[in-house]
């Protein structure tokens, strides 16, 4: 058995002919071939190691060839100084003799270099090839400085001056309608841009994909008939919050699809805590900065919920604003601390109320008195280290606030206006500089961009935006570029070539394209590319081919008739009897009295219906009697009559 078996492997091993011919192709049965991949990379390490040794060498080959050729330079011109010295003190006094030879025997002593050049030579010489190598060509200029040297001096100007730090050099504008542009969100990456405003329109802005004519590529009314008032993409930028005026806000996708709503509570229940949503209408939203799937809301219900994206149906939470006297408040703006531990409201009595996100019910920190009374605070921010709380109010103030202790505030901006519930503030990237919008009636001026130094709130410089108010205003920290959102419809984006990144730079490089000449089709049809021959509708042609084959129609381009002049002709009425007003003028004082006796005028036609009859006569032939009509009398002589029994004309 052991020999077959062997056979047989002999078998598989060696091609054969009838497999080969079987298969198409005459490899079949033999072992595939293996790598061995540790191998592989240690050859490949090795290899890499030896190439980097040879370079390595030819360097310090290099490097003793310079010193040789320095030190062979130096010790010529050491001799050539000796032979000089001999020669000099031939022709001198004794003492000179004397010092040339102890001059002579100095230089026997120390033949070659010097020490110092000895120890460049051996010891930093490293440093003054670098030297060279860096500095190839002739000497550089006295007052010459380095461009590191320039770097580390602006640098330090930036440090000491804040203001070179705001990229406002230039400038680009979106056109996002003519109402105010209420909210403004852009993404984590800074890739595209979203506007919302008092038009109910939410528009999309791709900077990538947008060219100089800046247009928006989606516009889209999520809530109908409802203004937006809030807009912010997740912190994974894959979906966006909608706040509008309606109690319940709405999330949509990249793309502007919806993804769901938040339900919508009922009204008739006194305790907000037992509704499932909202009852009233919506102020303010934002997502949380760790948890994608959660996001905040206040309405004027008087509560702040949080919601969670996978559960449309009820929220997570509720928080209720209480006034000193427990009353119920309405909260105007929300948001969460930089870790999300922390959510704050601002509300209708001047409060500022924070509350622990995992504690519902009473407020970790408040402050009763922050602005005044009945008004709207508009936003609240977090300093990106999460200590400092800024609040901009209704009373025309920007304030900074420890959250550790709210009783006083750190420093305070005045005259300040805002007509808008919405107006906000935000700090700048490397969370030294605040900024903020300022509003400005009709024909009242130009709205401002503000800035203010965080550590005192000294107003550093102002940037006239447009003659309307600024609403929005939002510093992307990757980009370092300012969005500003106004009052008559734009949405204005300031950048610097240099100190910003993408965003606005990479749709203002990008020419228009060219718009083609009017294609569009002058009626809507339908293709039927089965139709029979009779049901088919001629080919659809573009409207100026369609305009110059009707030019050449003698009926269509025929010169329309002028209006007739005089009393007409044709069978065409003049234009003073064209009216109905003017016919009847002109037929009004025609007198068409008929004054014949109507029995007269009947039988005038008795004997030709006698003789020819038609319409009845023949139908009653032979039942109808013979016809006696009475015989007309003379008239009397109406002379003798009275007055009153005369017939009157």
């Amino acid at each position: 058995m052991e020999p077959a078996v062997e056979e047989d492997a002999e078998m598989r091993g060696g091609p054969d002919p009838e497999m080969a011919a079987t298969m198409g192709f005459s490899g079949f049965g033999k072992k595939a071939r293996t790598f061995d991949l540790e191998a592989m990379f240690e050859q490949t390490r090795r290899t890499a190691v030896e190439r980097s040794r040879k370079v390595l060498e030819a360097r310090e080959r290099e490097k003793e060839e310079r010193a040789e050729k320095d030190l062979g330079s130096s010790c010529t011109d050491s001799s050539a100084s000796a032979s000089d010295a001999r020669g000099t003190g031939t022709t001198s006094t004794q003492s000179g003799k004397v010092w040339s030879e102890s001059e002579n025997s100095s230089d026997e002593e120390l033949t070659g270099p010097s020490k110092q050049s000895l120890t460049s030579v051996h010891g930093p010489v490293e440093d003054s090839d670098d030297e060279d190598d860096d500095f190839i060509g002739p000497p550089l200029p006295p007052g010459f400085k380095d461009s590191d040297d320039d770097y580390d001096d602006d640098t330090e100007e930036e440090d000491n001056n804040p203001v070179k730090k705001i990229p406002d050099s230039h400038e680009i504008t979106l056109q996002h309608g003519t109402k105010a542009v209420s909210a403004l969100g852009l993404d984590p990456s800074g890739a595209r841009l979203i506007t919302g405003g008092y038009d109910y329109d939410v528009k999309f802005w791709d900077f990538a994909g947008m060219d100089a004519s800046l247009q928006a590529f989606r516009s889209l009314q999520p809530c109908e008939c409802h203004q937006i008032r809030s807009l912010q993409y997740s912190s994974t930028g894959d979906v966006i919050l909608v706040v509008s005026g309606n109690s319940q806000a709405k999330v949509l996708d990249r793309d502007g699809f919806p993804v769901m709503e938040c339900i919508k509570g009922d009204q008739y229940i006194v305790d907000m805590t037992n509704t499932k949503g909202h009852t009233a209408m919506l102020n303010s939203g934002c997502w949380h900065p760790k948890i994608k799937e959660e996001f905040l809301t206040c309405s004027n219900d008087g509560t702040v919920r949080t919601w969670d994206i996978n559960n449309e149906k009820k929220h997570k939470t509720v928080f209720k604003p209480r006034s000193s006297q427990g009353k119920r408040v309405i909260p105007t703006s929300c948001t969460y601390s930089r870790d999300g531990k922390l959510i704050a409201a601002g509300c209708q009595d001047g409060s500022i109320q924070i509350w622990d996100r995992n504690m519902t019910v009473h407020t970790k920190f408040h402050c009763r008195q922050a602005h005044a009374p009945g008004t709207d605070t508009s936003c609240l921010t977090f300093s990106y280290d999460g200590i400092v709380l800024a609040s901009r109010g209704g009373d025309n103030t920007l304030k900074l606030w420890d959250i550790r202790q709210l009783k006083k505030p750190l420093n305070s901006a005045e005259g300040l206006p805002s007509f808008f519930p919405m107006t906000d503030c935000c700090f700048s990237p490397d969370d030294k500089i605040l900024v903020t919008g300022t509003s400005v009636k009709r024909g009242g001026g130009s709205g401002k961009l503000c800035f203010f130094y965080r550590e005192t709130l000294q107003k550093l410089c102002e940037i006239e935006v447009t003659d309307a108010s600024v609403v929005r205003s939002l510093w992307h920290p990757k980009l370092n570029q300012i969005m500003v959102g106004t009052g008559n419809g734009l949405a204005k984006v300031y950048y610097d070539p240099v100190k910003s990144q993408r965003g606005a730079k990479l749709c203002v490089v990008k020419t228009k394209r060219k718009e083609r000449p009017a294609e569009t089709l002058t009626q809507d049809y339908i293709i039927t590319p089965h139709a029979l021959p009779m049901f088919r509708e001629p080919r659809q042609r573009s409207t100026r081919k369609q305009l110059e084959k009707d030019r050449l129609d003698p009926v269509k381009s025929h010169k329309p008739e002028p209006p007739v002049a005089g009393p007409g002709r044709g069978g065409r009425v003049g234009t003073h009897g064209g009216t109905l007003s003017s016919y009847i003028v002109k037929n009004i004082a025609l007198d068409k009295t008929d004054d014949s006796n109507p029995r007269e005028a009947i039988l005038r036609h008795a004997k030709e219906a006698e003789e020819n009859p038609y319409w009845i006569s023949p139908a009653y032939a032979k039942t109808q009697p013979k016809a006696v009509f009475a015989e007309v009398e003379p008239e009397d002589d109406e002379t003798d009559k009275p007055e009153w029994k005369k017939r009157k004309i």
